[in-house]
């Protein structure tokens, strides 16, 4: 069995390293959130200026907001609890952790398991969006690199564009029956598109449209690329996760660890507490017997047993 110095020194070791890797965590996490809430506030005032409509669908700035400021709080919330040795701020801080990551693996069992309703949803919004993408800037934006990025026209399809009123069939002007130049193939790198080349194109047959616009909608080209790279999804998925799971076994070591020190702080006696430990073993011969500890001590080598 240990010695009471060896026991001290282990035990001052166990809780330093998790003290320091839990406070670097969270400010990490802490940095990164407050950048993601100041690009967000200058994207949304960028966006205000520019805008003309006051719908907020998919709007970059809002969702950038919303996520860095539940990033920034989140832990900062962690990092004064790893400073202070607040368990009360230590476990809101590893409750929310193992909220977020319970959300996200369900938001992925539910969109697994009920698939078609996920895409039918998805295409309405789509559909939503696109009858104000000439209003929306940000929607706009988006809807191009993606029909830039997947080679792609529309949600479920290229008719779906006639939900715009520029490009409705009975519109007058020169959009009429068409769709926006993003959707048209360019046969060389870098090449600019004939803005009026999908002029007239909702009314003719997809066989016929082979070579001038994509005609599969940007719903199934995105999870045709998803399929056809399962491996960067995969990776990307374990570097969401992991993560968040490293961060709560962390928190949650550092937590029982702080409790248990509370515990075997508060069973010494107040008169024990105010004599000094070496003065103890020479008068006494006294020598702390470590106590069984019931969660953590197997975690870490040096950590002594305690109850």
């Amino acid at each position: 069995m240990s010695n009471s110095s060896d026991v001290r020194y282990c035990q001052k070791f166990s809780y330093v390293l998790l003290k320091f890797t839990l406070f670097a965590y969270a400010v990490g996490w802490w940095l990164i959130g407050g950048l993601i809430l100041a690009i967000g506030i200058y994207a949304e005032v960028e966006r205000q200026r520019y805008k003309t409509l006051d719908g907020l669908f998919l709007a970059p700035a809002i969702i950038l907001i919303v996520l860095g400021l539940l990033m920034f709080s989140v832990s900062f919330v962690g990092v004064l609890g790893s400073l202070r040795d607040n368990i009360t701020m230590l476990k809101v801080f590893m409750v929310t952790l193992t909220v977020c990551l319970i959300l996200e693996l369900l938001g992925g069992v539910i969109a697994l398991v009920f698939h078609n309703k996920a895409v039918n949803l998805l295409n309405k919004n789509i559909r939503k969006g696109m009858v104000n993408y000439y209003d929306d800037l940000d929607f706009k934006n988006i809807m191009d690199f993606f029909q830039n990025r997947f080679k792609c026209c529309g949600g479920m399809e290229y008719k779906d564009w006639e939900v715009n009123m520029y490009h409705n069939c009975s519109s007058p002007g020169p959009l009429s029956c068409g769709v926006p130049y993003t959707c048209c193939i360019t046969t060389r790198a870098n090449e600019v598109a004939n803005t009026m080349c999908g002029y007239k194109v909702v009314k003719k047959e997809r066989l016929d449209l082979m070579d001038i616009i994509y005609i599969r909608g940007c719903t199934d080209a995105v999870f045709l690329w998803l399929s056809d790279n399962y491996k960067i999804m995969a990776g990307l998925l374990l570097g969401i996760l992991l993560p968040q799971l490293f961060g709560l076994m962390v928190s949650w070591l550092y937590v029982t660890r702080v409790e248990d020190a509370i515990i075997q702080y508060e069973s010494v006696s107040p008169e024990d507490r105010a004599l000094d430990r070496s003065m103890l073993d020479e008068r006494d011969g006294f020598q702390q017997e470590p106590r069984k500890h019931n969660r953590v001590s197997k975690w870490y080598k040096c950590m002594p047993d305690f109850d």
